[in-house]
């Protein structure tokens, strides 16, 4: 039997703390440490993620086949991510601030984000051709048919026309100009009471670029006094990013 004194000297002797709690309680600290991190960083990039919300400031090219024409785009032109990728595409969704006709940026970040200053953007679909005509080659064997009433003289060198109510465009009306040395232009737009409530799409007109390619855009009617710089720097820009510089049919 163990003397009594000798049991209390090995209590005495005994660590407080004994090695496999030490253990424990440091790995569990640097877990902590580690996942801490994890946060911080984690945090930072999906809070970035959010800020973006969908969109991209990298101007990395992104070459897209459309039909028989090839483009090469901004990665921060794109609206969609599913078309930020080269090869095939049925079409190509781009937003552009006016009059800069650039992407997403930090810069311009307003734009896109408050809806209520999306008036500042033009937004583009780019997609093979369905129609033999554009807009204004549809004046004369399509629109001309729908106009009904009066046609009045509207502001900066341009003709409203009301269209039939069963033609099928709401509350739409149909803009005309006559052009030097090109097809008269023609745009719809649902104009409301005041300039104030125009919303960032309510005008919208497609032109034919490339081999065949329609250029489908949509912009605020409070742009109007710049149709004519607008329709050319579409035009323009899209042009300007064909692979294929011979294939703008001009």
């Amino acid at each position: 039997m163990s003397h009594p004194a000798h049991r209390a000297h090995e209590v005495e002797e005994s660590p407080l703390l004994s090695t496999r709690f030490i253990v424990r309680v440091t790995v569990a600290i640097a877990c902590l440490a580690a996942l801490t991190l994890v946060i911080s960083f984690g945090g930072r990039w999906f809070g970035a993620r959010i800020s973006l919300a969908g969109n991209t400031d990298s101007t990395a090219p992104v070459t897209l086949t459309i039909g028989r024409d090839t483009l090469r785009l901004p990665e921060n032109t794109l609206r969609f991510p599913s078309q930020r990728h080269d090869g095939l595409s049925e079409r190509a969704d781009l937003y552009l601030t006016w009059p800069e006709m650039q992407g997403y940026s930090k810069e311009h970040r307003e734009r896109f984000d408050d809806i209520a200053q999306s008036s500042g953007l033009i937004f583009l679909q780019i997609a093979q051709s369905t129609m033999s005509k554009d807009m204004s080659g549809r004046l004369e064997p399509i629109y001309s048919h729908l106009i009904e009433g009066e046609s009045v003289p509207f502001a900066n060198g341009m003709t409203l026309h009301h269209l039939r109510g069963d033609a099928g465009y709401a509350d739409e009306v149909l803009l005309t100009a006559p052009r030097a040395d090109a097809p008269a232009y023609v745009v719809r737009c649902a104009l409301l009471l005041t300039p104030q409530t125009a919303s960032s799409g309510d005008c919208q007109r497609d032109i034919r670029v490339g081999r065949d390619l329609t250029v489908l855009y949509r912009f605020s009617s409070a742009h109007l006094p710049d149709w004519d710089h607008i329709d050319a720097a579409i035009r323009h820009f899209v042009e300007a990013r064909l692979v294929n510089a011979s294939a703008t049919g001009r």
